[in-house]
Formats: C-alpha cells, sequence, structure tokens
C-alpha cells in the first residue's frame, strides 16, 4: 500500500467517525452553515461536523497549516474532496473568504494580511461579501467608480456597490476602488479590505424574485480604511481582481448540484410523478430523452473537472478549459432547474406550496436564474472564451 492508499485509509476512517449520519445527505441552503459573528448550526450534529473539521484544518484543506489550513498537497487534497463524497458529507463551512478571497491573499496579501486574516477565515469567525459590482458597473466592471482618496495614513472610501451577497450580515468586504481617476479604467484601481462595522457603512437588502433578499446595495460614505488593508500595489487590484474571479467563476461552475456524477434525484422526482412503462421507463419519450442529455452533460462537465485538476497537476493544462466552467456549468444548472418545474407540472407554478420541499426546489429554480449573470454575464464568458481561448480577434 503506498502513501496514497495509506492516506485514503485514514481519511475514510477519520470522515466515518467524525461525520454524522445526518450531515451525509444533500445540502439544503437553509442548513448551509456561514462563516461569521452572526453564525448559527441548524444543529448539533452540523455544529459539531464543523468544529472537527475546522480543528483538523479541513476547512481550507488545501491552505498552508501556518495559517490554520490543513497543508495538504493536491493529491492529499482530492482524495479528501473524493471521500467526502463517497459518503456525501456535507460542506463544514460556507464562505467568500474561503472560496475567493483567501486564495488571493495567499498569492498577493503580506505577510501581515496573511497571518491577521487567513486563520480567521478557516476557523468562520468572519464572513466576507464582495465589493466588485456597482450601478454603473456590472459587466464593464473596470467602469466602476467608486473611490479611495489618500489622507495620509488611511484611504477614504465613497461611493456605492450592489448585489454584495448578505452584505447585510457580512463582517468584511473586499472592493475595488478607483485610486488613481486620470489612468487608464484597469491601471487605476486598488484592492481594499474594509470592516463592515466602518464608520460610513450601511447596507439596503435588494428584494428579489425568489421572495429572498439575499443580495444587498452597499453604501460608502467617507469611510476611514488603514492603508494597511491594501492588498497588492496602490493601482494594481485589477490583477488581484482577476487570481479573485477565477476561484468564483469555478466555484459557479462546480457546484455540488449541477456536478454529481448521476442525479438520481431528478429521475426519481420524474418517476414518482409521472406515468412509467411497464419496463420502470418515464412513458414520455421526449422528457426521458432531456433528461438523459441532462445526465450526459452534467457527467461530462464532472470529467471535465477531473480533465483540469489532473492537467494543473501534471503542468500540461490547456488553459482554455478552465475559460469553459463557468459558463457551461451555470447553464446546466438552469436545464436541470426547468426539467424539474416541467415535472413538477402545476405544483411548479407557486412558490407558496404547502409542501417546504416542492417551495425549495420552486425558490431554487427562481434564485439560480441569477448564475449566469453574477460572477460575469454569458455573454460576458464567451468573449473571454473567444479572445483567451479561441484567439479570436475583438
Amino acid at each position: 500500500m503506498d502513501e496514497r492508499d495509506l492516506f485514503r485509509q485514514e481519511v475514510r476512517e477519520w470522515l466515518e467517525t467524525h461525520c454524522p449520519v445526518s450531515q451525509r445527505q444533500p445540502i439544503v441552503r437553509e442548513e448551509q452553515i456561514w462563516a461569521g459573528s452572526q453564525a448559527t448550526f441548524p444543529s448539533a450534529d452540523a455544529q459539531a461536523w464543523f468544529e472537527a473539521m475546522r480543528d483538523r484544518g479541513w476547512t481550507a484543506p488545501s491552505w498552508p497549516a501556518e495559517y490554520g489550513g490543513g497543508g495538504l498537497d493536491p493529491d492529499q487534497a482530492r482524495i479528501l474532496e473524493q471521500e467526502m463524497a463517497r459518503l456525501r458529507c456535507r460542506p463544514p463551512l460556507y464562505d467568500m473568504g474561503l472560496w475567493m478571497l483567501g486564495p488571493a491573499l495567499l498569492a498577493y496579501g503580506s505577510p501581515e494580511q496573511k497571518a491577521t486574516h487567513l486563520p480567521r477565515i478557516v476557523r468562520g469567525e468572519v464572513r466576507w461579501a464582495q465589493g466588485y459590482s456597482e450601478p454603473g458597473a456590472g459587466s464593464d466592471l473596470a467602469s466602476l467608480s467608486t473611490r479611495a482618496l489618500d489622507a495620509g495614513d488611511h484611504f477614504v472610501v465613497s461611493g456605492t456597490k450592489i448585489w454584495t451577497t448578505r452584505a447585510d450580515v457580512a463582517d468584511w468586504i473586499f472592493c475595488l476602488v478607483r485610486t488613481d481617476a486620470d489612468a487608464p479604467k484597469r491601471e487605476g484601481i486598488s484592492f481594499l479590505l474594509i470592516d463592515m462595522h466602518s464608520q460610513g457603512v450601511s447596507t439596503r437588502p435588494i428584494a428579489l424574485i425568489s421572495g429572498e433578499s439575499e443580495f444587498c446595495q452597499t453604501f460608502f460614505d467617507e469611510v476611514k480604511v488603514p492603508k494597511a488593508n491594501l492588498v497588492g500595489e496602490l493601482n494594481e487590484g485589477w490583477a488581484v481582481a482577476k487570481e479573485l474571479l477565477k476561484h468564483e467563476r469555478k466555484l459557479m461552475a462546480t457546484m455540488e448540484s449541477i456536478t454529481e456524477k448521476v442525479d438520481v434525484g431528478l429521475v426519481e422526482l420524474a418517476k414518482s410523478r409521472l406515468a412509467v412503462t411497464d419496463q420502470g421507463r418515464l412513458a414520455n419519450a421526449d422528457l426521458r430523452a432531456r433528461l438523459a442529455e441532462h445526465l450526459m452533460q452534467a457527467d461530462a462537465l464532472s470529467d471535465l473537472n477531473e480533465l483540469i485538476y489532473r492537467g494543473m497537476k501534471a503542468g500540461q493544462l490547456n488553459p482554455a478549459l478552465p475559460l469553459t466552467l463557468k459558463y457551461i456549468g451555470t447553464h446546466e444548472q438552469q436545464r436541470k432547474d426547468e426539467l424539474m418545474l416541467e415535472i413538477l407540472g402545476a405544483d411548479g407554478l407557486s412558490m407558496m406550496s404547502d409542501t417546504p420541499e416542492l417551495d425549495r426546489m420552486v425558490r431554487n429554480w427562481a434564485y439560480n436564474k441569477a448564475h449566469t449573470i453574477a460572477g460575469g454575464t454569458s455573454e460576458i464568458q464567451l468573449n473571454i472564451i473567444a479572445r483567451r481561448g479561441l484567439g479570436l480577434p475583438e
């Protein structure tokens, strides 16, 4: 038995011991464990699972151990991911700090910034929000106008950000701000970390079609931000922003609801509600074909993730491949939602169902409409694929 097999056995045994049975089933959004000073747990089992993973450093398994991470190499991190999937373990922690800011800090943060923020992210003590889009700067992010004026030992930030997910309960926000109004658009931008409890910061929730208000508009009214909170070099925040967006797009493309190898839930839902043949097949041949197409696409997306992982590990990754993930993944999620709604029939017409499970599915359909906009619209993503992946002219 080689070292990887030994590590897999150790991980399997540890997960069997520490992951409660109740945490070995598909996650629902109402039971996600979000980081932050206002964090709550849906159950004692969920809290025990989070604390076990936190103490092992496996909320951020591949981050350096010196910052509280698991210190795993890529092979070990992959094994942990596979074993958690095999046991259907729920993610122990949700936070933009884990998914996006942390990797950006590892690449561009100062030693002090890493030592201050990364351990707190691993432990789930801080909830982060993302301050990128503005009312006049969405897809054309470089047109942002939120400004940060130099005031000696600090910046003074004024402006507004929009679509900031759960900014109303966030502790900190990472922001793109304009620090040189005379420079070309992308050359006058800096990347700042801002405490949401600072004087002059306020938020306003935005009502969504799903009936929820996960998104907010965030306002900065002459907010003082220490210069120690500048990530990377002054006026060179676009490089940090691009590093972070790579991780955001990958996250949106690889949500567990899209990339499960076999989406038996959708098939079982169809068979439980629609006519089937004596052989146990769906009688509606057209729907059966479209379900099969979705399952193949989801399986192919999972295989694409595996191909990208192996290419990165071997140093032979085709740079065009990761660019496709966000576009393919978000559209496949929406295809899945539309199939689900078709299967539900009349029960899918309302988000006020008496059945919580039906209500959740329909709300997810409405919520997931945002995924082809958030993190870069599909149209922008196709432009990126065309230019950077295929080398096509402007």
